[in-house]
């Protein structure tokens, strides 16, 4: 499989997505762990490397900054505002003065003075969106970040925003089980020239396997919050797993290969960012890039995965207010 392009430039059709480094799934690595992992996706080949001013609170930027900011011509690099850690809290924030502000701060962390990729977080409802936007677009034209991405958002909000300036990419979660860009964010980036950054392609680690009981979740796991991996739900989920699990056999490669090739398998613009924290599993999604499998697969994975098979929302109802992304009835 060929590169894919963002913007302005290409990369490999598999980034690694940084977050669980320092964020969201419990107890973080060690850093030399991390440190040595980093290292690795660079001397694998990957070329897109995805991190947020939200994760660890600006931790995980820095933990970049450090670990291969000294190898910053080694890869193209995306990051994110819009939405930060202030006082201990997670906190949206829209406006044109803070966007600023944490692009400089980010820049510190990162250790460089220009980000490929950056992208709004979450649109704050309060801001309008071509504020926002237009905001970034000032980034752009001062040399500071080479493109504008959206996160979690609309295609009628991607289409307003690419008026205010042109969106090289939107970031949704996408996977066999979380299918909401389906619903006309798929349909737009391609239309609109944008790419479509896929993050959480293994469905947060449960297409690879990780998930079949609530209980073996650490109690600052995200997932413990989110309904798909609550009780019941789980429990309806899992059966899915088993067949996505033959599947993967018969298709000859790891579940998480085979989430990770089926989401690649929707456009030449799609580009997924699963996050490890092990270096097997590193070198497994990347690989998933270059598999060829058979479209029967692809197709009776779209039927097992119908919306209305998957048991439970993608987050908590609070959270779910916070996102613009369509969803299904």
């Amino acid at each position: 499989m060929g590169k894919r392009l963002i913007g302005g430039f290409e990369v490999e059709a598999v980034g690694l997505g940084c977050m669980s480094l320092s964020h969201a799934y419990g107890t973080p690595p060690p850093p030399e762990h991390s440190v040595a992992l980093l290292n690795r996706a660079l001397d694998l080949g990957y070329d897109f490397l995805d991190t947020a001013a939200l994760y660890g609170f600006g931790a995980n930027e820095q933990l970049i900054g450090e670990a291969i900011g000294h190898r910053r011509s080694e890869f193209r690099l995306a990051s994110k505002c819009g939405m930060t850690g202030v006082d201990g809290k997670r906190v949206i924030d829209g406006r044109p003065e803070t966007l600023r502000r944490t692009l400089d701060q980010s820049l510190s962390r990162l250790r460089t003075d220009f980000i490929d990729l950056y992208y709004l977080h979450r649109w704050d409802k309060a801001v309008p969106i071509e504020e926002s936007v237009g905001a970034l677009g000032d980034c752009v034209k001062e040399g500071k970040i080479g493109a504008v991405g959206l996160s979690e958002v609309s295609a009628a909000t991607l289409r307003k925003a690419h008026s205010a300036f042109p969106v090289a990419a939107v970031q949704n979660e996408y996977s066999p089980w979380s299918r909401n860009v389906e619903l006309g964010v798929l349909e737009a980036t391609a239309e609109l020239g944008s790419a479509l950054v896929a993050f959480s392609p293994t469905a947060r680690g449960f297409l690879a396997g990780a998930v079949r009981d609530q209980d073996a979740l650490e109690a600052g796991d995200l997932r413990r919050s989110m309904p798909r991996f609550q009780g019941e739900n789980l429990g309806r989920n899992v059966s899915l797993l088993d067949r996505f699990e033959e599947l993967a056999a018969e298709a000859n490669c790891t579940s998480a290969q085979l989430s990770i090739a089926w989401v690649l398998s929707r456009g030449d613009h799609v580009v997924a960012i699963p996050g490890t924290t092990r270096l097997l599993h590193l070198e497994e999604n990347f690989e998933a890039r270059a598999l060829s499998i058979d479209s029967a697969i692809f197709s009776e994975i779209d039927v097992l995965f119908d919306a209305s098979a998957v048991a439970g929302d993608r987050y908590a109802d609070a959270t779910l207010a916070e996102v613009d992304t369509e969803n299904f009835a």
